[in-house]
């Protein structure tokens, strides 16, 4: 039989997506990459041209998006509005982070849930001439936030955990790795994908003032144990996690994470050295190319290495 013929896609991306997307476009013959003029006007508002947009009616059409911060969804929100619009066959958009996902819930009266402000947003991107919207997240914080979309919008979740997999496997220690979870919500996240592996569920629990972490099940003797989660932010849990994994007689200690977020560029207590010139405590941090603005911020810096999203986003636009 034949091989089914790839669709044709005409991918647009964000200012600070263009190195992913370049990535994307080098691994399929069928992505061409597509501009935009991201200009501004003198009061700040955005001033955005799509060029050759003629070009594009009939055809399969993406955006690669990135909100790392409230102040450039605005503008990706526009073009995001406006490419359906341009007579297109079907539109993707890929968002691979998305970012109010650890807001999704009220826990008292007056918390705001900005996961369902930002998931309603999306729901109204106009539909194209193939249906509604793709939407492709990866290692979103809660999958129950799938129902915070309107049926404009068709939610598909991914997750990076493959790129992990295929990097253990060519460690030289390979065989004896056991996989971490830093709390049940990770365990509960990720554990159905490592279920050939050996693992360790952390907890965090109080001590007076204090949340300490500690193992709840598992024992990291002697292995290298892999902590993996969805995202970091300070990373205060992470460091916390290697502390309590090595007093229990972990031989080394890793780190991935889909999402690093590092604000404040939190990230360098993971590459700083301590007070008496000690390495850091990890011997790899893996992190993917969701958040740009990070994977530049990190470039060449031990102990992390950047595993890309490039060839899932490839594929995932095939869907």
């Amino acid at each position: 039989m034949e091989k089914p013929q790839k669709k044709q896609v005409h991918l647009f991306y964000c200012v600070e997506c263009e190195e992913l997307a370049r990535k994307v476009a080098s691994l399929s013959d069928a992505i061409q990459l597509r501009s935009i003029n991201w200009r501004n006007f003198a009061d700040g508002f955005p001033h955005l041209y799509i060029n050759d947009a003629q070009d594009i009616r009939g055809q399969h059409v993406a955006f690669l998006a990135s909100f790392s911060s409230p102040g450039v969804i605005f503008e990706q929100l526009s073009v995001i509005y406006a490419l359906p619009r341009l007579f297109v066959a079907s539109f993707t958009l890929v968002l691979p982070f998305f970012p109010t996902g650890s807001f999704e819930r009220m826990e008292e009266e007056g918390d705001v849930a900005t996961a369902f402000t930002l998931a309603r947003m999306l729901s109204v991107v106009p539909i194209s001439r193939g249906g509604p919207t793709s939407l492709v997240i990866y290692d979103i914080h809660a999958l129950q936030e799938r129902f915070y979309f309107g049926d404009h919008v068709l939610p598909c979740f991914e997750t990076g955990i493959p790129l992990l997999k295929q990097r253990l496997q060519q460690l030289p220690d390979a065989d004896n790795i056991t996989i971490a979870f830093p709390d049940d919500g990770a365990w509960k996240r990720f554990y159905k994908l490592f279920l050939h592996f050996p693992m360790v569920v952390c907890a965090k629990v109080r001590e007076g003032d204090n949340r300490i972490v500690r193992i709840k099940e598992g024992n990291p003797e002697g292995r290298h144990v892999i902590i993996v989660d969805d995202l970091v932010q300070s990373g205060g849990t992470l460091i916390e996690c290697q502390k309590v994994l090595a007093a229990h007689g972990a031989k080394k200690v890793s780190a991935y994470v889909t999402h690093a977020v590092f604000p404040k560029k939190s990230w360098e207590r993971f590459t700083s050295k301590d007070t008496e010139g000690a390495e850091t405590p990890f011997t790899y941090f893996w992190i993917t190319d969701s958040c740009p603005h990070t994977v530049k911020a990190i470039e060449n810096r031990a102990p992390f290495e950047v595993l890309s999203l490039a060839g899932s986003i490839a594929e995932a636009l095939q869907i």
